[in-house]
């Protein structure tokens, strides 16, 4: 376990911040996002609950704050990815491409998924106006970015619609990843029971064929094809 000493500058308050971010991360590779407790974190991260609390008034402005951090991973990826597709191709194929990154995205970025599958019902609940607006502005941002280069691939659709293909997307990562992620019992059942598992949802299938139906509606209505 780590020992710190009393952060005094900017600087060694940034790094305290990271650190307690960066085990919350590791932390959720081990455990969901409901089984992560304020107490396990402040003892990897070597600090009082009360000391944590000095930098993050809540769990939920904790993971809110990683939901942040990993989401900006997820934007540089996807904007690097994008750079390189080839824009030659039909407008139907070019939107499978945006489908393909994205997903491929998402599906390396687990944290991730959890995370947006718990913000609306559990991370937004226990947290104070400013740590609500300072997520919801890094979101909006965000989701702006995504849609300039989603707009880039797709000049067809204008921004505003590439920003609600963005929106939708995350909302359906909630959903899908939640069942694409069964419980021990759940996952007995269907194995002694096959016939039980009707619906098999595997995320990156799902969340594929989602946002290529989504992107070829917003382009049907805006007469792209």
């Amino acid at each position: 376990m780590p020992s710190f000493q009393r952060a005094h500058s900017e600087e060694q308050r940034a790094a305290r911040r990271s650190a307690i971010l960066q085990t919350a991360a590791v932390m959720l590779t081990e455990m969901p996002v409901a089984a992560l407790s304020l107490n396990e974190l402040s003892r990897r991260v070597g600090l009082a609950k009360s000391n944590v609390l000095r930098y993050f008034p809540s769990r939920e402005a904790i993971l809110l704050s990683l939901l942040t951090r990993e989401s900006a991973g997820l934007v540089a990826e996807v904007s690097e990815q994008l750079k390189r597709a080839d824009r030659r191709r039909t407008v139907l194929r070019r939107s499978e491409i945006v489908a393909d990154v994205f997903v491929a995205a998402l599906a390396d970025r687990p944290v991730l998924c959890d995370l947006l599958s718990a913000q609306a019902g559990v991370l937004e609940r226990n947290i104070t106006v400013e740590v609500a607006t300072e997520f919801k502005r890094a979101s909006i941002d965000q989701v702006r970015l995504l849609a300039e280069v989603v707009h880039r691939q797709l000049p067809e659709l204008a921004v505003p619609d590439c920003s609600r293909l963005i929106g939708a997307s995350l909302l359906q990562i909630g959903a899908v990843w939640t069942h694409s992620q069964p419980a021990e019992s759940v996952q007995a059942v269907y194995h002694e029971h096959p016939d039980l598992a009707v619906f098999p949802v595997d995320f990156a299938d799902t969340m594929y064929a989602l946002i290529v139906t989504f992107a070829a509606g917003l382009l049907v209505r805006s007469k792209a094809i």
